[in-house]
């Protein structure tokens, strides 16, 4: 039967966080299912306040002010934003999906679920608190999350996580988490994209064929260690390994002062979804050396259906993937000699490499689908 259902996430496409993705493919994959789905964000990038997408998706971008460069857009409460919470009031919703607790929009979305009798239920992203890099910010930030969080849990009930370690996070806040909605990924159209492929980064960077390639994709922000790994690389002196580094952000010209000095370290700015799956066609590592309060990176999901091999930390999600050394490599944090460590393993024992690939890629397509978290979802609705 057919259900109407109100996802809600404070960002939204094009940003291309894990939150947005996330709300991306799950909006589509219910449509698939014959749901109509509708999509409430912030209007960080200025566009129309409402639309529909191709998919036929409804979204309602509200109003707001783009603290932190748009990283926590505020609710801006004026005219325009009463005029399409009307709208938005005047549809029937069978549930309403609130994605990532620590957001002023989250909150909104489970006072309106409340207000208009909609159930709801709130999915965690994260694993810890959120860091700006600055204790006495971080700890006034920390408060500021369990009194927002206490506001939420006076309207919504009900919570889920995108990975048992976001799960367990919402225990730091008194949440019993009723289960897991997984991230996942969209096997069958990553591998359209990769039989459609017509781009060759190794061609156009002159890689030898027999080269080892080590990727990552992703904002090139503190927590993400994507520096750490600049100099981890750069410290092997492989001359048969090329590292190529996909993104933008605060870290760029720290990167760029390593790159500068090795010509195997590669800086390719940000790139589209499509670019991204070319580059993991012809990579053999993936590494996400991240500190991040990550739920379970997209990222991540990305490279194993794309057979990366991968390397990255124990924090968040990334091990109910990668559940043992059989599959990839886990490294407690990211310090340099850790990660430059499991980089000279991963490229050094291709025969392990291989197996482990092979084997982590059977179960991302067992367990980690839209397919399979859509059923989920539509399974709570009904």
């Amino acid at each position: 039967m057919k259900k109407s259902i109100c996802l809600f996430c404070a960002n939204y496409l094009p940003n291309l966080g894990g939150v947005e993705r996330y709300v991306n493919n799950l909006a589509k994959q219910l449509v698939s299912f014959g749901h109509d789905v509708t999509i409430v964000t912030s209007n960080v990038f200025d566009l129309p306040g409402y639309e529909v997408s191709n998919e036929g998706v409804e979204i309602f971008r509200m109003p707001c002010y783009n603290v932190m460069k748009g990283r926590y857009p505020i609710l801006k409460k004026n005219q325009e934003f009463k005029e399409l919470d009307k709208k938005l009031s005047q549809k029937h919703f069978d549930i309403a999906v609130i994605n990532a607790r620590f957001y002023i929009h989250s909150v909104y979305a489970a006072k309106f679920a409340y207000k208009n009798n909609i159930p709801s239920i709130t999915i965690e992203h994260g694993s810890s608190h959120l860091s700006v890099n600055n204790k006495v910010l971080d700890f006034f930030g920390a408060i500021y999350e369990h009194c927002l969080t206490r506001v939420l849990k006076k309207y919504c009930k009900d919570y889920y996580g995108v990975s048992q370690a976001a799960c367990d996070w919402s225990g730091h806040f008194g949440i019993k988490s009723k289960g897991m909605l997984y991230n996942a990924i969209d096997i069958d159209n990553i591998k359209q994209l990769e039989k459609e492929n017509t781009i060759s980064y190794r061609k156009e960077y002159n890689i030898p064929k027999d080269a080892t390639v080590i990727t990552y994709t992703g904002r090139l922000v503190k927590e993400k260690g994507s520096y750490e790994l600049a100099k981890a690389f750069h410290s092997l002196g492989d001359s048969n390994a090329y590292l190529i580094i996909a993104g933008e952000g605060e870290q760029s010209e720290k990167i760029k002062t390593v790159s500068d000095q090795n010509d195997r370290i590669i800086m390719l700015g940000k790139i589209d979804f499509n670019h991204i799956v070319a580059l993991l066609c012809e990579a053999d590592i993936f590494c996400l050396p991240t500190v991040y309060p990550e739920g379970l990176p997209t990222s991540i999901l990305e490279a194993v259906a794309l057979k990366n091999f991968v390397v990255t930390t124990t924090v968040g999600g990334a091990k109910e993937l990668i559940t043992d050394d059989s599959m990839g490599i886990l490294i407690n944090d990211n310090a340099v000699p850790k990660i430059a460590q499991a980089l000279q393993k991963a490229i050094s024992d291709k025969d392990y490499r291989l197996a482990a690939t092979q084997k982590c890629y059977q179960r991302l397509i067992q367990d980690f689908t839209w397919e399979t978290t859509a059923k989920k979802l539509e399974s709570l609705v009904k």
